[in-house]
Formats: structure tokens, C-alpha cells, sequence
């Protein structure tokens, strides 16, 4: 990209920020009900959008912001569901096989990345290579649970294979 178009982005985007920062932060506080929240919110669809490099070719800024807004939203709340679950899941172990809040955090951390991973995948796509990976199902036995042929499992397992390893490289 040329200094002059890099230069103009940037510009585009310091005007979007600008200009509706303020009202997008107040429609994210409506919404979720806190102001913090909905200034994390606000930032988080700002860095999507500065990631995105797309703020000159914006027509529409509230329809735009709010459709990548209800996206970060929807991460926010998948991200905040698994943490619940994780946290009540480490509220049943003893407490001398509690992790460290080290270890907790790093866990957390793993199984936010996974579900991010696993979300590009269809439902029966995602639940064949769950069966597989966490119960141990073999091919058949998948086949018969989703009601589908083992051939069907065969090219979910090897579709779920390929996005998990280009996620995986897409991340490092």
C-alpha cells in the first residue's frame, strides 16, 4: 500500500472513530446494559474495523458499525458462556485439585481459542470431529449417532481436519 493511500485509510478511519465512537458506545450500552462492557465493545468493533483496513469504503457508518458490533457481541457472549461453564466445572473439583489461577487463566485461554476454531465449522461437521477427539467414537459409531453415512463422517473429519490447521497456522 502507498504512503498516500495508507495515509488517506488512516485518515477515514480517525474520521469514522470521530464521528460515531460516542453514539456507537451509547447503542452497545443500551443493549448490554453497561457502560464498560459497551466501551470494551466499542473498541473491540473499532479494532475490527481498523484490521479490516475497509473504513474508506464505508457507505452506511451505523448500519456498518452496528452489523460488526453485533458480531464483537456475539463472541463477547459465547466468550462469557464458556467461562461461566469452565468456572462451574472448577467449582465441583475438590479444592486440592483446584488449578492455580495460573493455570486456570491458561485454560480458559486454550478453550476460547478451540471454540473460536471449532466456530467455522458446521453443526454436524463440529459435532463428528467432537465425538471423535473428546469421546473416542470411531467412524461408524459417528455415523450412527448423527445419523449420517460413514463416507459423510469421513469428509467432515477431513474437512474439520484442513480448518483446524489452517486456523492454527492463521494464528501464529
Amino acid at each position: 500500500m502507498s504512503t498516500l493511500a495508507a495515509t488517506s485509510s488512516a485518515g477515514d478511519f480517525a474520521h469514522l472513530y470521530s464521528a460515531h465512537h460516542r453514539w456507537l458506545k451509547n447503542w452497545l450500552r443500551a443493549k448490554l446494559g453497561s457502560a464498560s462492557d459497551a466501551e470494551d465493545l466499542a473498541q473491540d468493533t473499532f479494532i475490527r474495523i481498523l484490521a479490516g483496513d475497509s473504513a474508506s469504503q464505508i457507505r452506511e457508518p451505523k448500519s456498518f458499525l452496528c452489523t460488526v458490533a453485533q458480531r464483537v457481541m456475539v463472541d463477547f457472549f459465547r466468550r462469557n458462556a464458556l467461562e461461566r461453564a469452565y468456572l462451574d466445572m472448577l467449582a465441583l473439583l475438590p479444592e486440592q485439585h483446584a488449578p492455580s489461577p495460573e493455570q486456570r487463566h491458561c485454560w480458559l485461554e486454550t478453550l476460547q481459542q478451540i471454540d473460536a476454531m471449532l466456530d467455522g465449522l458446521g453443526d454436524k461437521m463440529r459435532q463428528a470431529f467432537l465425538l471423535a477427539q473428546l469421546e473416542g467414537l470411531t467412524y461408524a459409531q459417528i455415523a450412527e449417532r448423527l445419523q449420517v453415512s460413514v463416507s459423510s463422517v469421513k469428509k467432515y473429519m477431513a474437512k474439520a481436519t484442513e480448518h483446524c490447521l489452517l486456523f492454527s497456522l492463521e494464528q501464529s
